[in-house]
């Protein structure tokens, strides 16, 4: 009788389990094994190796069973890898190896990380042979690291730039856009003269209008010319078309002169919103090392102002394509033709701004000729689009328009004058004296030039700009009266403009000497001239709207309007404004062109000296509200309101 034995509850006969342990072994000989002796731990050790480059923990064959150094393989992996080597590849094996008898084959997946982050995996299969000594060997072939890569090959990268999107204004028109310009150059062979050639240059270039920011430095020219190769085109300047064209007959002819004609991505002018809109050049050695995986040299990146914000948007996405070099006779690499993987280009996605080309050109020809840093920005009532953002003469990129903080002076009594209506402190017509000087807790404030205007109404305190009687009644506005008027009108906000910006900081709860300073504009309180054109926008429509600079990306949380403004108040100071304009401190614009005009002057003391005074006009003509600051500008009737006026007549133009 047969011999049982126990198999969990059953009894199986002796003959079966020998029959039942055969059929295991001979399906794992189908399948593989993951035991420390298969052929696993060999694909393992290959990988790890293959990363590392240190492959000394794997036998290699050639197809034909010839053995190969483990550094052979890991200097021939490093060069088949070509263009890619510097990042090497994850790797995995995907499941178990397929073993026959003695040789077996796994499965693993490559997976490049290229630049931009655009990823390249793939499937490749190892084939294994079991040595004498048991030992699993890794055939060796190019085809390992991708398919069709033969001995001598290597993998080479072709980088494809996306087109670059545009900035587009309220339109949906590209205010970036292609324009022609002039790479003016020498060619050191025929200079006769470099230091008198450098001199003719510089007194050239000093005579474009508008003038050169920053103005060309050609100190080093000698030098270069000197190190150039002959017949190089050593580049001075690239002039936009009409810079060049002022000069042309001037340099020319100069010996050795040079000239390219190109187009570069430019705005209308070159003064057209500059520091908002930023510019476009090729990468230089900083963006190159703070982004080595994004740039390359030759790329063109934004830089500062809306396209460096948003570079990454406008700039989309390079295509990459993985080909395969072979070298030739020579020993110099030519492509073969075969393409092993491509992305296509991305393009990228436009930026449309509300800016208005008219308005934004008006606004710069107002600042032309301007030598102190100044800024004039203009906001559409209606809608508070930004129609214009310009700056003076400043560092590069400085937008003051929207980011300076400065004391925003007599303009600042529109907010004071709105919040003494809105408590009934005061009427237009209430008698309110206006003596030369004031004092508060020892401290003298004064008017301009110290005039006085005796008793009279508030309506011609407030256009004439009596800061003294606005000193007298700044106890009635309260510890926060004046800060919590001027959140009603958007200062101190929160902005999602998608752009930086500086909303204003409002004095609230000081001294009765800080509170009289915070009436007229002085004090702690700091302002931009977005800020104040927003504020200004307010007035005129009866509640405010946070400014919209941006259209498409818009912004994700732009601030809520604030509440409607008390219609009588209201209408009381719009009636105040006009009469700055018609019999006040801003007479000149009363004949400016386009309708009436509304607004109020300001004078702001920046230190302890009286002297030292800032400019400001703040106000509206039709839909248009604007703010004009010009630093260290003296009187506002001097220097601010004739920018004012030079505006809306250049506005005006059809």
């Amino acid at each position: 009788m047969p011999v049982s034995y126990p198999v969990g509850r059953r009894l199986f006969p002796r003959p079966l389990l020998a029959v039942l342990a055969a059929t295991a072994l001979a399906a794992g000989a189908l399948t593989g094994c993951s035991g420390e002796d298969g052929p696993e731990q060999s694909v393992e050790a290959f990988l790890k190796g293959w990363r590392s480059g240190n492959l000394q923990a794997v036998g290699f064959i050639d197809p034909a069973g010839t053995r190969i150094p483990a550094a052979d393989v890991a200097q021939e992996i490093k060069a088949l890898s070509g263009d890619l080597a510097a990042t090497p590849p994850e790797l995995k094996r995907l499941g178990n190896a397929k073993v026959t008898a003695d040789t077996a084959t796994a499965q693993i997946q490559v997976a490049w990380a290229l630049p931009g982050q655009t990823h390249w995996a793939y499937e490749s299969p190892v084939r294994l042979q079991r040595g004498g000594d048991d030992q699993w060997q890794v055939i060796w072939e190019p085809a390992v690291v991708q398919a069709k890569l033969e001995k001598g090959d290597r993998l080479a990268l072709r980088r494809d730039t996306a087109p670059r999107a545009a900035v587009l204004d309220g339109a949906g028109n590209p205010i970036v856009a292609p324009r022609p310009v002039v790479r003016v150059g020498v060619q050191p062979s025929e200079v006769t003269d470099v230091k008198a050639l450098a001199r003719q240059l510089d007194a050239a270039f000093k005579a474009i209008r508008p003038a050169l920011v920053p103005p060309v430095d050609l100190a080093d020219l000698p030098k270069r010319v000197a190190e150039a190769d002959p017949g190089a085109f050593v580049e001075v300047v690239t002039l936009r078309d009409e810079a060049y064209r002022q000069i042309k007959p001037r340099i020319y002819d100069l010996p050795g002169t040079r000239f390219q004609a190109d187009k570069l991505d430019l705005a209308p002018t070159r003064e057209f919103a500059r520091a908002l809109l930023g510019s476009v050049d090729q990468a230089q050695a900083d963006d190159l090392k703070a982004h080595p995986d994004t740039y390359v040299a030759g790329d063109l990146v934004g830089h500062g102002g809306l396209q460096g914000r948003y570079d990454d948007r406008l700039r989309g996405a390079p295509g990459l394509t993985v080909i395969v070099e072979r070298a030739g006779p020579d020993g110099t690499t030519e492509p073969t033709g075969t393409e092993v993987f491509r992305s296509e280009p991305k393009a990228g996605q436009p930026v449309r701004t509300t800016l208005d080309v008219a308005t934004q050109n008006a606004a710069d020809t107002a600042l032309h000729g301007e030598s102190r840093r100044s800024a004039l920005v203009a906001v559409r009532i209606s809608d508070g689009a930004v129609l214009a953002a310009a700056n003076g003469p400043g560092p590069a990129g400085e937008n003051l328009a929207f980011t300076a903080q400065v004391p925003p002076g007599s303009t600042f009594k529109m907010v004071s004058a709105l919040a003494l209506l809105d408590a009934g402190a005061v009427t237009p017509d209430a008698t309110v004296a206006c003596p030369k000087t004031a004092e508060v807790d020892g401290r003298s404030f004064k008017n301009s030039d110290y005039f006085e205007l005796g008793s009279v109404p508030f309506s011609t305190d407030f256009a004439k700009s009596c800061n003294t009687a606005f000193v007298a009644l700044a106890p009635k506005l309260g510890p926060d009266g004046l800060a919590a008027t001027g959140r009603t009108l958007g200062l101190e906000t929160t902005w999602d403009l998608g752009a930086e910006v500086f909303p204003g900081s409002v004095s609230a709860n000081g001294s009765a000497t800080e509170q009289a300073a915070a009436a007229i504009g002085q004090g702690t309180t700091v302002v931009s001239p977005l800020a104040m054109a927003g504020a200004t926008a307010a007035v005129a429509r009866g509640r405010w709207e946070q400014p919209k600079l941006l259209l498409d990306p818009a912004p994700q949380q732009p601030a809520p309007a604030g509440p409607a403004l008390k219609p009588e108040s209201a209408a009381a100071l719009k009636t105040m404004m006009r009469a700055v304009v018609t019999n006040g401190t801003a007479r000149t614009l009363k004949s400016a062109p386009g309708g009436p005009v509304y607004g109020k002057t300001g004078t702001a003391e920046y230190d302890n000296n009286p002297a030292h005074t800032h400019a400001w006009f703040v106000g509206w003509q039709g839909d248009v509200a604007f703010a004009v600051f010009v630093e260290q500008g003296g009187s506002s009737s001097a220097s601010a309101v004739p920018i004012a006026d030079r505006f809306l007549r250049a506005l005006a133009k059809p």
